[in-house]
């Protein structure tokens, strides 16, 4: 047990990719990305970015880690919230406690964003975890505090970044659908079936969020690191 939980640790370290290797073209790929990114909004500010899937196991956690960090070492202020209040993951990556986080926001009057906020090792990047799960997470997404929260935030950072869950599995990516200024989409090969990739797209259309593009994970092509490249929304259209 002990030995499997180091081993755990290994790979969660492993997968944080740009910080501990950012010369690496794995890397690379992510700032290619965050690049993608930036032109695909030239018309409008980006300030919030969320990232989701069709279902789990794509690695979209591990996407939106190191997609925050590139972001925060091109010099922008930059807030990574765990808004998967079902299955969290981001306090792993990192290796911060879980006990307190955006649930605590959410439901506790005046809490102080300063005393949950966790400090990466890369410079400008701060950690806001999930906290304890809440039986109604759903609900607080759509809540009028995470609506004043996410315009709070909006004063402090140059851009802040969900990881939510995915848009088939429950209904908290559509409901912060249409709050976030832009979406990306993981898409992983060998555990994504088109059929699903399209029907989460419709449900993301429903609620007119702006699915600005989609990261393609795949496995083998980054020799067993969660990372990819990006493909334009009209892939996702056509099927392709």
């Amino acid at each position: 047990m002990f030995k499997k939980r180091i081993n755990e640790q290994k790979c969660e370290q492993k997968n944080l990719i740009t910080l501990i290797d950012p010369s690496s073209a794995i890397s690379e790929e992510f700032r290619t990305l965050r690049t993608n990114i930036q032109f695909s909004m030239i018309d409008k500010e980006l300030k919030t970015l969320m990232v989701t899937s069709s279902k789990q196991g794509e690695g979209k956690s591990t996407i939106v880690a190191n997609l925050a960090i590139v972001f925060a070492s091109q010099g922008k202020k930059v807030l990574l919230v765990d808004a998967d209040m079902r299955n969290p993951s981001l306090h792993k990556l990192f290796k911060v406690r879980n006990r307190q986080g955006l649930t605590s926001i959410l439901t506790t009057k005046n809490r102080q964003l300063t005393d949950l906020l966790h400090k990466t090792n890369q410079e400008n990047l701060d950690l806001l975890t999930s906290g304890i799960l809440p039986p109604n997470p759903s609900e607080l997404l759509a809540s009028h505090r995470m609506s004043q929260f996410i315009e709070a935030v909006k004063q402090e950072y140059d851009l802040i970044v969900f990881d939510m869950p995915p848009v088939n599995v429950v209904t908290d990516a559509q409901v912060m659908g249409n709050k976030a200024d832009g979406t990306v989409f993981v898409i992983r090969k060998d555990i994504a079936d088109l059929s699903e990739v399209l029907k989460a797209k419709e449900l993301l259309d429903l609620v007119q969020a702006n699915v600005i593009g989609a990261v393609f994970n795949s496995k083998e092509r980054m020799k067993g690191l969660n990372a990819g490249y990006y493909a334009k929304e009209k892939d996702l259209d056509s099927g392709r």
